[in-house]
């Protein structure tokens, strides 16, 4: 069957847009990575009865010998190619973006829901989830937790996979299954149960436990990982509990499609104060990383000196499109912040340290606190003095990948070496030996990241149409990954594998983890119906392939 075949086919179980004209498939072979896959087919089920209603055509069309598979896409903004396909989109946004509820700190939301509009429904009931990513302002829930997002809260509160209390998950069978944390004895009652659900828990139970010790050693030793399937985080021996949402979160849609989200929320603090610190080299990175942990900020952000020229250039962009057009109020804190940061001369790399608190006192006493313990330092540094002037500079942060992506004239954002994790500890050694592979280059780069997590998004800017690429990426990244793994860290800390990272997962757990990630997508989906070479059986050679 070719694609208006299998298009016309969809259309007959789904009331929803089955669309397969040019526009369309364009729209859909990119996200925010370097790759370009071009779809046969992009379906927007209705609702979750068309969800199973699609998965269970497509089961069918595949024991006719038809080779086609489901790729779950919203937003579009996965860095690593995630979302990308050959055979069958299944769309989100258009009709899965309802918001349930607020009940006390849960919540019921559709996976299309973009994060920006969810916040302002969480907010408005004093709750917030932060797990949210750089990109709040674009991506939606469903993404997040299809990748385990992490962001700048995570320092305190951890990744998406924290706040998941149940998921509605159409699997191989086109039929919805609800996963949340149960009891072992719960566990044992719904292993006896029928169906696909009880044979699913009677699998992993049996991989999990069989398996325990190399799972164990296996789990990576830093505080951010998306790498692989998280195998390690369902069973609590301790706690007595078995939670397949935290295999599901940061599956990135292999296992099957999520319909349904239910989020545990938290109250955030009422004040904020940030510790601004300019660097002009990174010499004493490690120094102030280890000082400032002591004081525990709830963020502790970073941007480099080719991010920031590039947010003063496009100031008025930024302007308009974060802060929705009101400039006057918002240049009254962006622009004397951006004058702060340059005092003195442009700096190597500002890093940005907050402190809250719900007593205005205690955040401001913190963020001067920590400011003290780095006077004996060569770096400037300032406190703000309301919560409006953090988010000024917060801005630059959260918008640094996007202004490189879309405002570079002649350049292309190359994010392959994105988004690895070392101990901050081990940074006073790591990143000379960074610095000398990436030099080896010869191609500017940009640094942002959370660094109080050692979690580092490196951004090569390239020309184009450098012919260069697709050798840099296996030779450079095979060796930043050789280097983050010799300093017991993770290839990716929240961007997951998708097409980019999923080659290198052997080299990061070895063969006998891999084939247990092999066995997990096999109890889940044999067939490979859904998003397929992502997590498993993904080629390096295919990727580099398909770069846009």
């Amino acid at each position: 069957m070719n694609g208006k075949e299998i298009a016309d086919g969809i259309r007959s179980c789904v009331e929803g847009e089955v669309r397969n004209d040019e526009a369309t498939l364009i729209a859909n072979s990119t996200d925010a990575s370097l790759f370009s896959v071009r779809p046969a087919v992009v379906v927007a089920p209705k609702n979750e009865k068309e969800a199973c209603s699609l998965v269970s055509y497509i089961a069918e069309v595949r024991t006719k010998g038809t080779a086609c598979s489901l790729t779950a896409r919203s937003a579009g903004t996965d860095m690593s190619g995630g979302p990308l396909t050959e055979s069958i989109v299944v769309s989100f946004t258009e009709h899965f973006n309802a918001v349930g509820e607020v009940q006390g700190d849960s919540v019921e939301v559709a996976p299309g829901v973009y994060y920006r509009d969810f916040e302002k429904v969480t907010l408005a009931k004093g709750r917030l989830l932060p797990s949210y990513p750089a990109s709040r302002d674009l991506c939606t829930v469903g993404g997040m937790v299809n990748n385990n997002s992490g962001g700048e809260r995570s320092l305190v509160y951890g990744k998406t996979a924290n706040f998941v209390e149940v998921l509605s998950v159409v699997l191989r069978d086109g039929k919805v299954h609800q996963f949340k944390k149960i009891t072992l004895a719960e566990l044992e009652e719904k292993k006896k149960e029928t169906g696909l659900g009880g044979e699913i828990y009677k699998k992993m139970h049996e991989l999990i436990r069989s398996n325990a010790a190399l799972i164990k050693k296996a789990k990576p030793k830093v505080s951010k990982n998306s790498a692989g399937y998280a195998l390690w985080d369902v069973l609590d021996e301790e706690s007595g509990t078995f939670d397949l949402t935290r295999l599901l979160v940061g599956s990135q849609g292999t296992l099957g499609l999520t319909t349904s989200i239910r989020f545990r929320l938290v109250q955030p603090k009422a004040f904020r104060r940030m510790l601004v610190i300019s660097l002009k080299n990174l010499d004493h990175l490690p120094d102030i990383i280890e000082r400032v942990l002591r004081f525990h900020p709830e963020t502790f952000e970073s941007y480099d000196n080719h991010t920031f020229r590039v947010a003063m250039k496009f100031l008025p962009s930024i302007l308009r499109r974060v802060l929705r057009g009101n400039l006057i109020i918002a240049g009254l804190h962006l622009i004397p912040a951006a004058w702060s940061i340059i005092t003195g001369g442009l700096p190597a790399l500002v890093l940005l340290v907050e402190f809250t608190d719900d007593d205005e006192a205690v955040a401001s006493k913190q963020a001067k606190e920590a400011e003290a313990a780095l006077a004996d330092l060569p770096i400037r540094t300032r406190v703000t003095g309301s919560t409006a002037e953090a988010n000024a500079f917060l801005t630059i942060r959260r918008e640094s990948f996007d202004l490189l992506r879309k405002h570079v004239r002649g350049m292309r954002t190359a994010p392959f070496i994105d988004d690895f994790v070392v101990p901050p500890a081990v940074l006073h050694e790591f990143f000379p030996k960074l610095h000398t592979i990436l030099e080896s280059a010869k191609f500017v780069y940009t640094i942002t990241g959370h660094v109080g997590d050692g979690n580092f998004h490196i951004i090569p800017l390239m020309p184009i149409h450098d012919p260069r690429l697709a050798t840099l990426i296996p030779d450079i990244g095979g060796k930043v990954y050789d280097l983050v793994l010799a300093y017991g860290g993770s290839i990716t800390g929240e961007h997951n594998d998708g097409l980019i990272r999923t080659p290198y997962l052997e080299q990061q757990f070895g063969k006998e983890v891999c084939a247990l990630f092999r066995q997990t997508k096999e109890i889940f989906d044999p067939d490979t119906l859904f998003n397929p070479g992502k997590k498993v059986d993904g080629s390096l050679s295919y990727a580099l392939s398909h770069l846009s």
